[in-house]
């Protein structure tokens, strides 16, 4: 089930099953809090990838760039994503611009296999209506 393979793999956290429990007035409050973090993750990784770029890198820029995505990741239950910016940020305080950019082509892979399995989500949901939900235990 879709579910199995969003939550029990991984890719969210009870964070996310909280906004479902929120959901209960308003059935597309989960997908709208989905879209906005798309928009406002997509926009900081651009900003990410722009910084990875230039030279010398410049870790504080990069840290507190990661810091707003990770408080982002963290807001949606993004459990895959999240720890891969805790990885870049760990690189970060070292120094490690190699780590950095290894780091961050895995975050953007987690990133948007994530959003292909919400954006699946949210169409089954719409399909079969309010009854199922991505990560509430069985």
């Amino acid at each position: 089930m879709l579910h199995e393979n969003i939550c029990e793999k991984g890719f969210l956290d009870e964070q996310f099953v909280q906004l479902e429990e929120l959901q209960d007035d308003d059935p597309n409050f989960v997908e709208e809090i989905a879209t906005l973090f798309y928009r406002d993750s997509s926009r900081l990784i651009s900003n990410i990838e722009q910084a990875l770029e230039k030279s010398p890198l410049d870790f504080s820029k990069l840290d507190n760039y990661m810091h707003q995505l990770k408080g982002s990741t963290t807001s949606i239950g993004a459990r895959r994503v999240k720890n891969e910016c805790t990885q870049f940020t760990d690189y970060c305080n070292a120094g490690n611009g190699e780590g950095c950019k290894r780091t961050f082509q895995q975050l953007k892979k987690e990133h948007s296999t994530l959003k292909k399995k919400l954006e699946a989500y949210f169409q089954l949901a719409r399909q079969i209506g309010p009854v199922e939900t991505a990560c509430r235990p069985k």
